[in-house]
């Protein structure tokens, strides 16, 4: 298990350029299944999950051809049907959660899937059945044994259809998309993710042939085609990541320009800084953050207390909670944290509690934070990173903290994080990895 050793209290400079966007990455990754031609992707983020993806689209026959750390070429010509039935398979998909947008392009491509329990962060309940149900409306068949958490799903063929999504599902819409592309018919999707990243897979899917209308809505409109032709895609940058630099920037006072954001497919994650009183500062397709001793959360219009809660795209993604919170720490005012999607992802509270920061925890989905607007400063301690997003708030706090703070468990954070301790190091911060 890997550690990292921060020395905390040091304000960060300089530019920083975030990587791919993970969620898309594990999105069109999969989608090469799709055809047997070749499919390019570029600005591939060189992290745990996505390279545990690529490895296991090896293993299953895709032949993978690595231009660079953040460029690989995939061609499918064939798939090793009998791998997707090994104890290996099923280890390496059931430690990733991605693994289970393989599904829909197998089944619709080759007519059957197999696919073990997702894994992935442990933040609370992550069903799939809207994905299940999806490929059932579709016309496939599932064997589900519950002595083992392993799902074998078939379809002599698919045909196109009208569903109507019980919830908006990210990976649920994105694997019921790629089933839909090469299914008979037209297929509509209602209740639909419309995230930047199923936006992105959309357009990746419409360059390879695919027809499909809405892109950008929660109606999707699929017309099934015969086959998909090769590609190539470059992914967006992580929004998650940025908003994450904009969170470590006011909790250490630190100037930082974030470069190369996309700053039109970041939605309403800059506003949302804002309202915690973060200044932020849009150059062209940049952002500059400047050094600010003090930042202030606002107020409701009638003066009651700011609440940032989570919600489905356009809202304000759940990913970045655990920033916003740990954020609001340092700032003058209070905040009320409500994550509505996921009952276990406000459980590392108790570690900032530790370090000092004044915060309720009000039940599993709620949390209020009294900001300490800098009149006292976290203090180091030790900790474990539960999950990627609650692990670099851990960091950020470590870095605003006085003294050394020890977080375990790291490999949380390499999951969705590439060579964060690198690349902040570069702006003056002072990690060591052990």
């Amino acid at each position: 298990m890997g550690t990292f050793i921060v020395e905390g209290g040091v304000a960060l400079k300089g530019e920083i350029t975030p990587q791919g966007a993970k969620n898309e990455a594990l999105q069109v990754i999969c989608a090469t299944l799709l055809t047997p031609r070749q499919v390019t992707i570029k600005n591939i983020p060189d992290i745990a999950d996505v390279n545990n993806l690529i490895k296991l689209l090896s293993c299953m026959g895709v032949v993978v051809t690595r231009e660079s750390a953040s460029e690989a070429t995939f061609e499918a010509g064939d798939i090793d049907f009998s791998y997707l039935q090994s104890n290996d398979f099923r280890e390496k998909s059931s430690s990733l959660r991605g693994s289970i947008m393989i599904v829909g392009p197998l089944l619709s491509r080759f007519g059957r899937a197999y696919v073990g329990k997702p894994g992935g962060d442990k933040i609370g309940r992550r069903r799939v059945d809207t994905h299940l149900i999806g490929f059932q409306k579709l016309g496939a068949r599932f064997v589900i044994d519950h002595e083992n958490p392993f799902f074998t799903i078939e379809a002599s063929s698919l045909h196109g259809t009208y569903m109507h999504l019980d919830e908006a599902s990210v990976t649920g819409t994105a694997n019921l998309i790629m089933a839909a592309c090469l299914a008979i018919g037209k297929t509509t999707i209602y209740n639909a993710a419309c995230e930047p990243y199923i936006q992105q897979l959309c357009r990746m899917l419409v360059s390879m042939g695919a027809k499909i209308e809405g892109i950008g809505s929660n109606l999707l409109y699929i017309d099934g085609v015969a086959n998909l032709n090769g590609c190539t895609h470059t992914i967006l940058p992580d929004m998650i990541e940025i908003g994450s630099f904009i969170g470590m920037a006011a909790m250490t006072g630190s100037e930082i320009t974030i470069k190369n954001t996309s700053y039109n497919n970041l939605g309403i994650i800059p506003d949302s800084f804002r309202r915690l009183g973060i200044r932020i500062e849009r150059i062209e397709d940049d952002i500059f953050i400047p050094r600010q001793e003090h930042y202030e959360i606002d107020t409701f219009i009638d003066g009651s207390i700011m609440n940032i809660s989570d919600a489905i795209w356009p809202g304000l993604t759940p990913d970045l909670l655990s920033v916003f919170l740990v954020t609001a720490t340092q700032a003058k005012g209070a905040v009320l944290i409500h994550q509505k999607m996921f009952e276990s992802r406000l459980f590392f509270v108790d570690k900032l509690i530790d370090m000092g920061a004044q915060i309720i925890l009000c039940d599993p989905h709620r949390a209020t934070v009294i900001g300490l607007d800098r009149a006292f400063q976290l203090k180091a301690t030790i900790m474990s990173s539960p999950d990627i997003r609650a692990g670099v708030a851990l960091l950020i706090a470590a870095l605003s903290a006085e003294g050394k703070s020890v977080i375990h468990n790291i490999e949380q954070i390499d999951r969705g994080y590439q060579n964060i301790d690198k690349r902040l190091n570069a702006l003056g911060a002072r990690i060591t990895r052990v």
